[in-house]
Parts: C-alpha cells; structure tokens; sequence
C-alpha cells in the first residue's frame, strides 16, 4: 500500500521518519520518484549547500523513503536544527528547516570572585559562546561549570539563575545571574593516627590553613579538592623522607555545615614503622663504572629511609647515563622489607636501554634572531652521541643570551627507529631594541633623567649597539658602545666605548667638586671554559677637577698637584685592565642557584696618574625549602697608588646604602673628613668589605612567578682610608627587610634597614630604594 503518489505533494517530519523506519515493511511512504530540482526554505544563518552537502540525495537521483529517513537524521545530527521537514512539489524536493537561535551574547550579574573574561572563556570550554549555537542542554552544562568554578574558591553557597532573552535575527542573550553567597572557610583541619609527628608539625607541611592573619590574600583557608590531593602528597612525602616508608593515608573526610559557611577536614593516617636501610645493590648494566654511579646514591648503609633522597639518586643516576648518550636509560629500584628488624634494602635495577645519537637540532620562535646566533650556543652537535649535560647547559647558555623570554628544549624519538632523538629548541622573543626617554628618583641621587638608544640582537646578530644619555645630582654620564660576543668564531668577545662622565659629591657632603672624565677603551673577552672567561682591555682617560671654595682639602691637593689656575687641574691616565669572570647560575636577572665570581685588576703606569685597582666579587645562590632562595654576596676592593703617587680620590671606593649595607646612608660609611671650614667630607676610601646574606621568597599568591619577590637581609660592611689597615672589627652591620621587583624599566629594589652598631656620627637611613641593582 502507497500512503503518497509522487505527483501529491508529500511532507515528511522526524517523527514520520522513524515510525517509517520501524515499519517500513508494512507501508511504503514515499513513491520513489527522480529529483529535477532541491529547495532549500527557511534558513536564516546557515549556507544552503551546508543543507545540500547533508543530503544523501542529489539531482538526477532517486529519491525514497530510505532516503528521506537518511536526510532528516542527517540534517537534525547537525546541531543547527530544532525541526527539519521535506516536501515534494511534484519533481522538486523541498527542504524546510527551523534553525535554532544562535547565541548573541553571554553576560554575568553579581559575579565578583572571578573576572568575567575568565567566566567566559570556562563556557567555551563546554560549547557555549557567543556566535555558537543555543542549545538548552549545554545551559545545564554551563551552570554546574560554574558552580565548580566557585566552589573551587570555598563559594559553597553559590546560586546561579539563567535567562534567555530572545533577540532579533533568530538570536538569543545568555545572563546568569550570580548570588555568590558567604566564601566557606576551613573551620578545623584534624589527622587521626598520626603518633611520630604531632598536628601542628603536619599543619606546617600542608598549604591548606585556617583562617589566619594573611589567608585573605592567599586564600589558603579556601578549600579545593585539587589543593587537598597537594597536601595529602607533601603529608606522605613528608612521613617517607623520614623512613615511613609503608605511611598511608587511608582516608579523609570533608564536612561542611548546613549554612554553607565552615568546613571541617580531617585526615585519618596510618604511619607505619620507622625504617632504616640495611644494605643497597646495584644490578644491570653499569658499564665498569659502579663507583661512579654508586657515589651518586645518595642513600647510604644506616641512614633512615627518604623517599626524596631514593628519587633523587635514581635521576641523578639517569641524568649520568644520558651524558654517554643513553636518553632512554631506566632506574628501577625495588625495596626488601624486613618488618622484624624494621630495615629496609634496595636493589637498583639499570637498565641503560640502547645508545642514541642526535638526528638533527631545530630552532623554533626565532622571527628575528639569526639561527646562528642561537646555534653557536649549543654544545650538542647534530650527528653525535646523546648528552644530557651538553642539551642542558646548550639551553643554559641560550637562555642566558637575555634575547628570550622562554627558552624550552624537547627530545623526541624519531619515529621508525630506536637509536635516534631530535633536540627541538623553542624559544619566545623579547623585543631587544629599547628607545627610552625617562625620569625617575631616587634617595641617593635624587632626581635622575636619562635617554638610551640601545639594540641588544642588532638586527639578530647578537651584537649590542647602545648610545645612553644619563643625569642626576651626583652622576652625569654619555657613552657610545659597541659590544660583538663573537669577534671570532670561538667565541672571543669585543667591545668598544666612548664616554663622558662628570661626578659631584654625595648629596650627604657639606663639600663641593666637580670631576670630569673623558676617554674609550676596548675590551676583548676569552672563553676558557663553558663558564670562565678571561677579559683583556686598555683604555685612555681625562679627568680634570673643578674645586670651590668649600672644596674639600684632598681635592685642592690634586689641584695644587696637577693645576696651574689654583682651581682647576687636569690629569691623563692609561689604564690596562685585567678581569677574569665565572658565571653558572641558572638565570642572570632572577638566580636561584648557581655562582658568580669576578676578579678585576686595573693598573695605569703611563700618564699623570699612576695607581693600581684590586676588585673581587663572589655571588652564591642555592634553593632553601620549597620556593626560596639563599643569596649571598662578597666583595673586597683595594687601591693603591704607585711610584710615591697618591691614589686617585675619585676612584675611590664608596659604602652604604643599597648594593652594600642598607639602614646607613648612601656613601656615607668610612672615616669623615672636615674642610677649611668644619664642614662634613665623605671621601670614601681605598679599601673595602662588604657582605650581604639574603633570603628571598615568591610574593604570595603569585605563585610560581619570580619577578616580585620579598626577602630579609643581614649587611656588613665599611671602607677605609689609604693610612688605615682593614678592621673587621669595625664593619657596620645591618638587617632588614624588604621587595624587589623586576619591573618593565629595570630590577627594582626597596628595603627597610635598621642598622646594628652603628656608632656616633653614622648617617642612618632605614627606608631606602633603588632602580637597576641586581642583588
């Protein structure tokens, strides 16, 4: 039986479609009949031929009903549709579909804990967006999306209302309309079971508080499900690093009362017993190098279990394997629990896997860096033997170039083989060119204007060009500068400066001079290692001084000297300039470990002046707890003058104040001299020790970001005058507190400072700050 003739007009739903599909063999609802023509009724938004292409039907083709069953499922299974129905116009198949809205545009009233681009870029994360389709079930969606958004900041009485208001052009707007409520606050945090440490030693392991002085910043009173796994891990680490090898936490509970607004946790722990370690063996491959891969253990015969200590040696022992090229190499070690005697024996297991070699080395991200540049960093070489140690320091030494923000290193196995990796290096720029024209302060040199005009990657050779114009109260400098790291292709460095610098008395001097400098130099820079470098240098100077009637009386001498109109004198100098320079920190803007050392020597034995200069400084940075950083810092200066000359006054060495013992005045530190007329002269002197110890830490709620950091100090420090001997019985001490930012115009330092033994007539200074330092 026929229910339609195909020259009738026919029409075809959804719900016709499956009961056709159900009883197709009972009754046929569509005569077949050859399609002449397709038209497409009812689409606002949507391409016709999106319609056509869903078709399993085409012009010159049969159409039946297997086929309009085919079409309907099809063009429903889009999305774009809420009903879809086809009729037949004697030869002519006509398509009409209702589409459904799109959304117009998705907004939030009420929502304050979280920013409402971060809200809408959630939504999109689980199909709703503005310009997609509105489907009611996504809404659902949508709001438990939300919800998890806000109970993960402890909003655990968070309601959440959707209107969908109809706009033109079949378009709808999405509001939820956010009643935030009260942030829930972890009330009580409890352990069961646990005996070998007490609850307040476990409270100072995890991250989760409740509510204390600070926890409205770092919202650390705010449970989250992904903060609690956090601190059950560093629970359990905690108790394996301490020889609860078998520690388990079994369970934890998490209640909240019925207003929504406390929550209680408690942890239920079952410890175990203390273990020791009986015995550790290694099996394998160890290639006749057992004594060096056993000195790697860090686990010693007697020592108390650590899990930390079991990892680390197994890393260390992969890390060593990787440096003869096996990248893949596997460290397993496997426990022998003796519960009687409570001791505990390793067997680690090496299994070196096979020996693999670079394929090829690829550079990505560089649109303006030159390969070259960043490939004569590299220690790999393509074609070689895989080394751990040489990728490292390869991405070490890139990084430390200052051109990148990031620089990542991947090593991925070649597909189709076994015995080959490919290092692909990539790198994000920073831009490196800097036209600056700025005015900033500061308490040492008051007001500071300064020009610049500097390109560090001079159209991407790593070469730095730099013309800087700087002033202050005390400090006026121009030079030109021309720096090449690669003179030679084996890394020998050159640069070349021109200057003119003025320099006036510290601000604290009752005093007046003026020292003016002119001259260039040129320096040449020789790698010896990965990390040492040689400097070779020598340049030609001018100074001439100015002196005032309240100048102090060491200036009239240099004039007396070196004058010949009673105010003015005029002095040359060559200075020959030897300097050696280690540097291995991970970072030479925010270091976290590593060292830095420099020694200078600085001679002049031709010319007016004839004096030597001995400088050295040692920086050591190592990783304290979690987040923070132990930062110390040692320099020693001399100057003597040679040939019965005396030392330069203006090259004297200068202490107090940032960048050496904070709480004291900048430049004030050292014997004080008197003028013609009783007015204070700090001349610094010819020697100087200063030392810094600072503990530096993570802003909170900043999380892994270094750039803002806080820390505390220790100073010390002082300067002396060319007939006093070095006293440390005299040095000033200091201790504090401060910020340092590494800010878009340079590191950025405040501190306050509260000096130690300051004795009387120190100048003291507790809030001091200061732009460009870097320790």
């Amino acid at each position: 039986m026929k229910l339609f003739h195909q020259r009738l007009p026919f029409r075809l739903s959804l719900l016709a479609a499956i009961s056709m599909a159900f009883y197709s063999n009972v009754a046929q609802a569509v005569e077949p009949f050859t399609v002449k023509d397709i038209r497409v009724e009812g689409i606002q938004r949507t391409e016709a031929g999106t319609v056509f292409n869903y078709l399993p039907v085409r012009v010159g083709e049969t159409f039946n009903d297997e086929k309009a069953v085919s079409a309907i499922k099809a063009l429903y299974a889009t999305g774009f549709f809420k009903d879809v129905r086809i009729d037949a116009e004697g030869d002519v198949l006509v398509v009409i579909v209702e589409e459904r809205p799109a959304i117009a545009s998705v907004d939030f009233t009420g929502a304050k804990e979280f920013e409402k681009a971060a809200l809408i870029k959630s939504l999109k994360d689980v199909g709703l967006g503005e310009g997609r389709i509105y489907d009611r079930s996504l809404l659902d969606r949508a709001e438990q999306e939300l919800k998890r958004q806000y109970l993960s900041h402890g909003l655990y009485g968070v309601q959440i209302t959707t209107t969908i208001t109809p706009v033109e052009r079949n378009r709808v707007a999405v509001n939820f309309t956010v009643d935030e409520g009260e942030v829930a606050r972890i009330k009580q945090i409890k352990f069961v079971g646990n005996k070998a440490f007490s609850d307040k030693k476990l409270l100072e392991v995890i991250k989760l508080r409740t509510p204390g002085w600070f926890t409205w910043y770092t919202k650390a009173d705010q449970y989250s499900k992904e903060k609690m796994t956090g601190d059950l891990e560093a629970i359990k680490s905690y108790y394996q690093n301490r020889g609860y090898i078998e520690m388990q936490v079994e369970s934890t509970q998490v209640s909240i009362t019925s207003d929504k607004k406390d929550i209680y946790i408690t942890v239920n722990i079952k410890e175990g017993d203390k273990y020791k370690v009986s015995d550790i063996r290694l099996e394998g491959e160890l290639f006749g190098r057992e004594k060096e891969i056993r000195n790697l253990i860090q686990l010693k015969k007697g020592d108390v279990y650590s899990g930390e200590k079991l990892t680390n040696s197994s890393r260390d022992i992969t890390e060593y394997l990787g440096n003869f090229g096996y990248a893949f190499a596997n460290v397993n070690p496997q426990p022998d629990i003796d519960r009687e005697k409570k001791e505990v024996a390793f067997t680690i297991f090496v299994d070196p896997g096979k020996r693999v070699y670079v394929r090829q080395i690829t550079i990505a991200g560089n649109n303006k860096t030159r390969d070259e540049v960043i490939r004569r960093e590299f220690r790999q070489m393509e074609g070689s033997w895989y080394n751990g140690k040489n990728i490292k320091l390869s991405r070490d030494r890139v990084d430390r170039l200052g051109f990148f923000t990031e620089v990542a290193v991947e090593t991925p196995e070649v597909q189709g083989t076994v015995d080959q990796v490919d290092v692909n290096m990539k790198v994000v720029e920073k831009p490196t060119g800097n036209v600056m024209l700025g005015a900033g302060f500061s308490q040492s040199d008051k007001l500071l204007l300064s020009g610049s005009i500097e390109q560090q990657n001079f159209a991407g050779t790593g070469n730095d060009v730099a013309l800087n114009v700087n002033t202050s109260q005390r400090y006026r400098t121009i030079s030109l500068a021309q720096t090449n790291p690669y003179f030679t292709d084996d890394g020998i460095s050159r640069r070349y400066e021109i200057f003119y610098r003025t320099i006036r008395p510290p601000l604290i001097n009752d005093s007046d001079y003026k020292v003016k400098t002119m001259g260039g130099n040129v320096n040449f820079g020789i790698p010896f290692t990965e990390v040492d470098r040689v400097f070779f240098g020598v340049g030609v100077e001018n100074t001439s001084i100015d002196t005032y009637w309240n100048s102090p009386p060491q200036y009239l001498e240099f004039v007396r000297q070196f004058g010949t109109d009673g105010t003015t004198a005029s002095a040359w100098s060559v200075p020959l300039t030897v300097a050696w320079q280690r540097d291995n920190r991970d970072s030479a803007l925010i270091p976290t470990k590593g060292r830095y050392q420099k020694a200078n020597a600085e001679v002049s034995l031709l010319g007016d002046m004839k004096y030597y200069k001995l400088s050295y400084q040692h920086q050591y940075f190592m990783p304290l707890f979690s987040s923070g950083t132990l930062a110390l810092n040692g320099m020693v200066d001399y100057g003597k003058g040679l040939g019965g000359n005396p030392y330069p006054l203006f090259k004297n060495f200068y202490a107090g104040g940032m960048g050496t013992v904070r709480g004291y005045e900048s430049s004030s530190l050292g014997r004080v001299e008197y003028d013609y007329y009783g007015n204070r002269v700090y001349l610094g002197g010819t020697k100087r020790v200063v030392g810094n110890v600072e503990l530096q830490f993570p802003m909170p709620g900043m999380g892994g970001d270094k750039t803002l950091r806080w820390f505390t100090f220790l100073d010390a420090g002082n300067v002396y005058a060319d007939n006093q001997n070095i006293d440390l019985g005299n040095l000033r001490y200091s201790a504090g507190f401060g910020v340092s930012w590494v800010s878009p115009i340079g590191p950025l330092k405040l501190s306050y400072g509260i000096p130690l033994n300051s004795k009387e007539g120190d100048q003291k200074e507790a809030f001091q700050f200061q732009l460009g330092t870097g320790f």
